[in-house]
């Protein structure tokens, strides 16, 4: 088994549906080597991250930025599991209300620090949920999960 963690934050819901849309598609029937853990940013912690075997992170963009609660997280789990989470797969859902692209490269720069390995494209969602949304959030969920469980990332 592996195992898959999700660390969101969502202050106004759009994320929260976004993240409740990638841990239905990374819990889809088809995949059944994959343990998920779903945690908001301010729940998850060192332990969660020396568990994961892949992870998504996802955050609203707030100045141009990923959010405090994310940024949080990153700040209290660095050093507890520095040396011992290298090559990690991670992906980044954002959802925007200007373009994500400051939230997207603020968690990429932290990313190479824990030295985690990139393996999807980040998904950003600007403005409004579409009908569209939840579909790409779910793909995302999906397509980490399954690379996970085929043991291609």
């Amino acid at each position: 088994m592996k195992n898959l963690l999700i660390v969101y934050h969502s202050k106004n819901g759009k994320n929260r549906s976004m993240a409740t849309a990638v841990l239905e598609g990374a819990r889809h029937d088809d995949i059944e080597g994959v343990v998920v853990r779903f945690k908001t940013a301010p729940e998850a912690g060192a332990d969660d991250l020396l568990w994961a075997d892949g992870l998504i992170l996802g955050t609203p963009e707030n100045f141009g930025y990923m959010s405090g609660a994310l940024k949080d997280f990153f700040d209290r789990t660095f050093y507890e599991v520095e040396g011992q989470v290298e090559g990690r797969p991670y992906c980044i859902f954002v959802g925007s209300g200007n373009d994500g692209q400051g939230a997207v490269a603020s968690i990429q720069r932290i990313c190479k620090g824990y030295k985690f390995r990139e393996v999807l494209p980040p998904l950003i969602i600007v403005g409004d949920m579409s009908d569209d949304s939840p579909g790409l959030c779910r793909e995302l969920g999906m397509g980490m999960a399954a690379g996970l469980d085929a043991g291609i990332f």
